[in-house]
């Protein structure tokens, strides 16, 4: 009789790395001389990220300066999604970059289409924003984690509670 294993594939953002990050870039922001007397500001509502400057060009350099912070934090950049760029109060420009937690349906189809594909004695279950992955063998979990790290996702994809 053999115990099966399983583990389960998510994609969260961890909100106090974003924030540290937030933190790190600001700090940044503060001290370099291009953003002198500049009204940039990064600020985290709920799981949304905030970016206000001046104009176009300071946005793009305050979002390279965030990314370039998340990273170091490990942050998914995967995970934000933009929005587009709107005029803000006192001839300012604000985009809203909207952190994605957990899978969505379609992702979650193209995730199992992809261990259907490897042809491996698996079993899946989407359960709500997370997908479980059962088999009666570790190698074989292994490979199925290999293969969805080789494919090309939107999504920054997570492994937990592998057992």
């Amino acid at each position: 009789m053999s115990k099966e294993s399983s583990f389960d594939i998510v994609s969260k953002v961890e909100l106090s790395e974003v924030n540290n990050a937030i933190q790190t870039a600001l700090k940044e922001i503060e001290n370099r001389f291009d953003f002198k007397g500049s009204k940039s500001s990064i600020s985290l509502e709920k799981e949304e990220l905030v970016l206000v400057s001046d104009d176009d060009f300071k946005l793009s350099q305050v979002k390279d300066i965030l990314l370039g912070k998340l990273v170091k934090r490990d942050v998914p950049i995967k995970n934000l999604d933009y929005g587009k760029i709107e005029p803000a109060a006192g001839g300012t420009v604000r985009q809203r970059v909207k952190l994605v937690q957990g899978i969505d349906k379609d992702n979650a189809k193209k995730i199992n289409s992809i261990i259907k594909d490897t042809g491996l004695k698996v079993k899946t279950q989407i359960q709500d924003d997370q997908i479980r992955v059962t088999g009666k063998s570790k190698d074989e979990l292994q490979q199925i984690i290999n293969a969805i790290r080789k494919a090309d996702l939107p999504l920054e994809v997570q492994f937990i509670n592998y057992r």
